[in-house]
């Protein structure tokens, strides 16, 4: 019967540590640039995000959704109940009319993958 014990209490502790995860939190997940020039120079914008979550925050990797857009995120983790942010960064130059671009953030949370959204319209250089 202690055995029995034993051997439930220890699958109640992996259940407990298994049950502890990051949860990226952003205040926003899309912004839209509005009307933006296309020979006025790069736009960016800056997503915050808190782990609200109960374990540390690793992101190993930020794809975006074509070459015209570049984000940069942090490459340290982030503790429970810190905020940090990721920059997306758009290159509207050769790329007149409305744009939609997507951010997939993938980290140890769950689900893997997050995403945020830019929009906007390039008005065509005169």
């Amino acid at each position: 019967m202690k055995q029995f014990s034993m051997i439930c209490l220890m699958a109640m502790f992996a259940v407990v540590a298994m049950a502890q995860k990051p949860v990226i939190t952003f205040e926003e997940t899309s912004h839209n640039f509005g009307t933006i020039a296309e020979d006025g120079g790069k736009v960016s914008h800056v997503f915050n995000f808190t782990n609200t979550g109960d374990a540390t925050l690793v992101i190993s990797n930020v794809r975006a959704s074509c070459g015209c857009t570049t984000p940069s995120w942090p490459k340290e983790p982030v503790e429970p109940g810190k905020t940090a942010s990721i920059t997306v960064t758009y290159n509207p130059l050769g790329r007149p009319g409305a744009f939609t671009k997507t951010v997939t953030i993938t980290a140890n949370t769950e689900p893997e993958a997050t995403m945020v959204k830019i929009t906007g319209e390039v008005q065509k250089a005169q």
